[in-house]
């Protein structure tokens, strides 16, 4: 019979045997799995990751490259009510450029002739002259909603289709939304030279109606929002030029 020691020694050279052939599988273990690539099972069939190169995992410096494949069916690319909001906001954006356009569409002035409020007149003896001076009103109308500015106003004035006078004057007014303002200017004329029988006719004192017509252009413009007009009026006048008149004539109907 063997001794003690040399069956322990025995028994121990088994177990490191079994150690190392332990060893030697679990490393071979290991290496037929690190060959095995990286496979995501989903029930019975199976299909291998393409990015991550059978390991498992997905490199680093491919993160941002990589896209995510959702499937038609999911129920984050089914859009909630998407309809509804786009027909909102078509809907408001029409409301609002509608209401821009309604307030900030020009509008046209309108100018009206509201007569003459006085008339002076003066007698040159001396040279057959006749010097008038008239105040004239006008109406002018503001439509819009915002202000009016109305830069300039012309006139001139014809008797017998010659000019007697002209008159300018710049920065009138300005006029408020949505209202009416009258407007006074002041012109000379002066009526001579081939026109001396008109010099006799007004200072003759047995002729009681000394009236005669003149022919007035009257040239408007005005500017708001970036927009500029001109309107222009075109009346015809009866004055007295016998003498001084203060009364106010309304202009005659057409």
């Amino acid at each position: 019979m063997g001794s003690p020691f040399s069956t322990f020694r025995g028994f121990h050279c088994m177990r490191q045997s079994a150690r190392e052939e332990e060893s030697l599988d679990g490393i071979a273990q290991r290496e037929d799995i690190a060959r095995f690539p990286y496979v995501e099972f989903t029930g019975r069939d199976s299909i291998t990751c393409p990015t991550c190169q059978g390991s498992g995992l997905n490199p680093t410096d491919q993160v941002n490259e990589l896209v995510a494949l959702i499937p038609y069916s999911d129920q984050r690319l089914r859009p909630q009510r998407t309809k509804l909001y786009v027909l909102l906001s078509v809907i408001a954006c029409l409301l609002l450029s509608g209401l821009i356009v309604f307030f900030l569409f020009p509008r046209s002035i309108l100018v009206r002739d509201d007569g003459i409020k006085v008339v002076t007149v003066w007698f040159d003896k001396e040279n057959f002259k006749l010097l008038v001076t008239l105040t004239c009103t006008l109406n002018i109308s503001n439509s819009n909603f915002y202000f009016v500015s109305v830069d300039s106003l012309t006139s001139q004035v014809q008797y017998m289709k010659t000019v007697i006078g002209t008159y300018e004057v710049k920065n009138v007014s300005l006029i408020k939304p949505r209202s009416d303002k009258q407007v006074n200017f002041t012109g000379s004329v002066e009526i001579g030279g081939a026109l001396f029988y008109i010099y006799t006719f007004c200072s003759m004192p047995t002729i009681k109606v000394h009236n005669i017509v003149i022919f007035m252009q009257i040239m408007v413009k005005v500017s708001y929002i970036f927009h500029a007009g001109q309107n222009l009026l075109e009346t015809y006048k009866y004055i007295d030029c016998g003498g001084n008149n203060t009364l106010y004539q309304k202009p005659p109907s057409l």
